[in-house]
């Protein structure tokens, strides 16, 4: 059940990893509507066009999930008139400006010990299962946000891959969204054009060698590991995804059928 990106997807020259989320299936039968739900990486690098683009959404409300450490790396999003900005910093898929850093400025030997023998993709393990139990406060901000006015919404990240990729999947399921369906569009973020570019201090054929592209690959993929390894912590943790809505999140049943009514078809 993989998702169709529509034909109509725009290709903006700025911002990564762009897409309606619209069109996904529901358990009962409905579908997520059409231009309510956005994701993307940052904004901080959009174009004239793409923010006209952008603009044109009519968008109530941009979460930017980055930290302070990347926005300083990045820069700010762009402006755009008339739409809400809510920084809710969750933390980073690896953690922490100084292993960034590694991955950047890093010898080959330094990013063996870091990421070798799967110390990379166990990170970002921990990392998903860390946001899930840690950030309850962020994701409960978001659904309660999204519930009262804040749609069409679009959620971001620095590659929009894990953390906004993590809060869209909460908020999917909260919609009662096909978990096969959560996933696949999960995944899309792997598509060539969609992938955040990895940028090195050594931007020699060494300095992006096969050996060292393979070491930060787990770093950069979208892998349906991470995404199981968060749904798994929901069900160890508060028993079912309900009950994690409920006791984690604090989203009363009226306000996931209001989520519902904002969101779906």
């Amino acid at each position: 059940m993989t998702q169709q990106i529509p034909s109509t997807e725009p290709e903006l020259s700025g911002v990564r990893n762009f897409r309606d989320v619209g069109g996904l299936p529901t358990v009962d039968g409905r579908r997520v509507r059409q231009g309510v739900l956005f994701r993307s990486g940052h904004l901080a690098h959009a174009t004239e066009e793409d923010a006209v683009f952008l603009a044109s959404l009519g968008l109530h409300t941009i979460f930017d999930f980055r930290n302070a450490s990347d926005q300083k790396l990045e820069g700010p999003d762009v402006e755009l008139p008339g739409v809400r900005n809510v920084n809710l910093p969750l933390s980073d898929p690896a953690d922490g400006s100084e292993f960034w850093k590694m991955v950047r400025d890093g010898e080959i030997e330094q990013l063996r010990g870091i990421l070798g023998d799967g110390k990379g993709a166990n990170r970002m393990i921990a990392s998903y299962r860390t946001i899930v139990t840690q950030r309850t406060a962020e994701h409960s901000q978001v659904l309660h946000a999204l519930a009262e006015d804040s749609v069409p919404a679009l959620m971001h990240c620095a590659a929009g891959k894990d953390r906004a990729g993590l809060s869209i999947a909460v908020t999917l399921l909260a919609l009662g969204v096909e978990r096969e369906a959560i996933v696949a569009d999960y995944l899309e973020s792997n598509a060539k054009h969609r992938r955040y570019k990895v940028r090195r201090s050594d931007s020699s054929a060494a300095g992006y060698s096969p050996e060292v592209m393979e070491l930060l690959s787990p770093l950069f993929d979208a892998r349906a590991e991470y995404l199981t390894a968060a749904f798994d912590t929901v069900e160890e943790t508060w028993g079912s995804v309900d009950a994690y809505l409920a006791q984690g999140l604090g989203i009363t049943p009226e306000i996931r059928e209001r989520l519902r009514e904002r969101l779906l078809d």
